[in-house]
């Protein structure tokens, strides 16, 4: 594997009197799946946040390929490779799927006042781009027939998938996924598993997960650490961490 992406060590996070995180580490390579599970409320989403930049960690430490990023606003985080999606699914559902993938593009189209006013050259590539990059990520998610249709009116499925798409269109290093697979039906997990390695494998974005459906994350992921009670109690492979006595007691229930 390559070498570590994403490097977090002793975060902790404490909210008045109690402390939901407590001393976790662990890294991201550049071209793996890594997974966090555990219980409700051991902690994952705590983590998720910070590192994402919605929350400023209590203390500890975040780099992105080697530059600090904790404590860093999530606008910041996102432009040095770190994007993610939610839980709940938020997309901008009054514009249609192909404006939430334009939207998405801010960064990089030029967009300055007097490009915008007099349509520059410049201008009118950047957009033609956006567009191109939006059409190419349309068909890569096999959603291109809803491009016109308002997001919010898409089936569940088809609004991770277009979520997802949003997320990768700004291209990043890292993709954080919180609960992917929440909602979907059987054939869409395994469409999700499907569309989670090739990402990683043609795109080249290493992937940070969690997720409740087991199945999916020992079929994709490459590492996986599990939490208790906001800390790690364990970190390894997929079948070590299903064979780990811990694991089982804590998060798979033993007889």
């Amino acid at each position: 594997m390559s070498k570590a992406l994403l490097q977090v060590s002793n975060l902790s996070m404490r909210f008045g009197g109690l402390l939901a995180v407590d001393g976790v580490a662990f890294d991201v390579k550049g071209d793996e799946v890594f997974a966090i599970i555990g219980p409700n409320g051991a902690g994952k989403t705590t983590v998720f946040n910070c590192v994402g930049g919605f929350y400023k960690p209590t203390s500890g430490d975040i780099l992105m390929d080697g530059k600090p990023i904790h404590g860093m606003p999530s606008h910041k985080v996102a432009r040095e490779g770190l994007v993610r999606t939610f839980q709940n699914v938020r997309l901008f559902k009054n514009l249609t799927v192909l404006e939430n993938l334009l939207v998405a593009q801010h960064q990089h189209i030029n967009t300055n006042l007097f490009s915008g006013l007099f349509k520059t050259p410049a201008y009118r590539h950047s957009e033609e781009q956006a567009l191109e990059n939006a059409a190419q990520w349309l068909d890569f998610m096999g959603i291109r027939e809803y491009a016109n249709r308002e997001a919010g009116n898409l089936a569940y499925g088809h609004q991770r998938r277009l979520e997802i798409a949003r997320c990768m269109i700004t291209r990043p290093r890292l993709l954080m996924l919180d609960e992917p697979a929440a909602g979907l039906n059987p054939q869409e997990k395994r469409d999700l598993q499907q569309l989670i390695d090739q990402l990683r494998k043609e795109f080249g974005v290493a992937v940070l997960l969690i997720e409740h459906d087991m199945s999916l994350v020992m079929g994709v992921s490459d590492r996986i650490m599990v939490m208790e009670h906001g800390k790690p109690i364990t970190t390894g492979v997929p079948d070590e961490v299903r064979a780990d006595p811990r694991v089982i007691k804590a998060y798979l229930g033993e007889e």
